[in-house]
């Protein structure tokens, strides 16, 4: 389903006797039981934001954190590694906004969970309060403006860094994929257009990321899976035109909207039902997508 939008309709009322109605591209599920919203965090799904510091304090999975030096550019990660023996795929994960936080490490955890190597730059490493990196700085605002400042060309840079450096570690496959959230989401697409010096990239996953500008775009050499809210227009607006440029250059883009659904629906998955069914559907999807891509 390259290249359109399908979208998801998200049952915030009864849908009985609506299924004939609906377009083809449209699935009606039903509203998640209010408990689950409140209930623990579920083995098949990523942590929401009050999960996660429990999640990673409680999770079998060996994890660490390295410096990486790329052209005398050093940068804090986070890794994590699948419990089982054998060869694995890397994951790249991209933070959101809000940099290097238990939420992006508890992303990590999943992934590993999964069956991934998964790795988690900390793109403000030496840019925080006397030369510190995410956790240094003072507020999540803080935070999002730093990262708001940061050249692209640096941004890349370490991700490219993190990249060779994860794929040299024993145990390594040869293949990965890159997810990204919210302000991760838009480097995910831009990281679809590289080719790593060691691996080879594979899939391009983006939630409820922004698009590049039309250069990167053209530049994309893997396939793209893009997850968006429907209740975040200035985001999800951006689809039909990206994916109408996509299919002009000959791109693999499948966008999918999650109707009811809210801006960081994963991170938020317990503020409405509907955030907690997107997080559902898009992360099976994801997973879907990854293992496919990388198998």
């Amino acid at each position: 389903m390259t290249a359109r939008v399908a979208r998801i309709l998200i049952g915030l009322a009864t849908v009985a006797g609506a299924a004939a109605a609906l377009r083809p591209d449209v699935l009606a599920v039903g509203q998640a039981p209010a408990a689950s919203l409140s209930a623990g965090k579920r083995d098949d799904l990523p942590a929401s934001e009050g999960a996660a510091r429990a999640t990673l304090e409680t999770s079998p999975r060996h994890s660490e954190y390295m410096n990486v030096m790329d052209r005398l550019l050093i940068t804090r990660t986070y890794i994590v590694h699948p419990p089982q023996g054998g060869r694995s795929a890397l994951v790249l994960v991209i933070p959101d906004d809000r940099g290097l936080s238990d939420w992006a490490r508890a992303i990590a955890d999943q992934l590993a969970r999964e069956g991934f190597t998964a790795i988690v730059p900390d793109l403000l490493t030496g840019a925080g309060p006397n030369g510190g990196g995410t956790a240094s700085f003072a507020s999540q605002d803080a935070v999002a403006r730093a990262l708001g400042q940061l050249p692209a060309e640096q941004v890349m840079q370490r991700l490219e860094g993190v990249w060779n450096y994860a794929m040299r570690l024993p145990g390594m496959t040869g293949k990965g994929a890159v997810v990204g959230f919210n302000w991760g989401g838009t480097y995910s697409f831009r990281f679809a257009g590289t080719e790593p010096e060691v691996g080879t990239m594979t899939g391009a996953v983006v939630f409820y990321g922004r698009p590049p500008e039309a250069a990167a775009l053209a530049g994309v050499r893997v396939p793209v899976l893009g997850l968006y809210a429907g209740d975040d227009p200035g985001v999800t607006g951006t689809t039909d035109a990206t994916a109408a440029e996509m299919k002009r250059l000959a791109k693999s883009y499948e966008p999918v909207v999650f109707a009811g659904a809210g801006h960081g629906f994963v991170r938020a998955q317990t503020e409405r039902a509907a955030n907690l069914t997107a997080t559902e559907q898009a992360w099976s999807r994801a997973i879907a997508f990854l293992k496919e891509r990388t198998k």
